[in-house]
């Protein structure tokens, strides 16, 4: 199978489908057995219906954009196809007509030789600092 793209472009890739709203291409990048561990949920997802519901709330958001922060990208390979690819986005939203951004650390694995490519998926806010 040709790769749907390069590992380092992939979270772009992925961001793409987000920022334009479809759904259906967002969950089928994810592998059946995939985890996600979600940037605006504190419960991990392990199944298409969470998913969905997952991707269906984040999608309602007013403005939603998902902004890379290219030069933070990071890129191990692990396998023949498979990567580690991490780095910082920012998501942005409307609340309460105010556009907020939740700067977030990610990190996806990757095969590329698989239909629906991620395996793991994390996505934490960035916290604040402690001094």
């Amino acid at each position: 199978m040709t790769p749907i793209v390069e590992a380092p472009d992939f979270p772009a890739f992925w961001a793409n489908y987000v920022n334009q709203g479809r759904l259906d291409d967002v969950i089928a990048l994810y592998h059946g057995s995939a985890v996600l561990m979600p940037t605006f949920s504190p419960h991990t997802i392990k199944t298409e219906e969470a998913l969905r519901g997952y991707f269906t709330l984040l999608s309602s958001r007013e403005h939603l954009l998902v902004t890379l922060h290219e030069t933070t990208l990071n890129c191990l390979q692990t396998g023949e196809q498979t990567y580690v690819v991490s780095g910082i986005y920012d998501f942005k939203f409307s609340v309460d007509d105010d556009m907020l951004t939740f700067p977030s650390r990610f990190t996806f694995v990757i095969n590329l030789g698989k239909e629906s490519p991620i395996l793991h998926h994390h996505s934490s806010q960035i916290p604040r600092n402690l001094t």
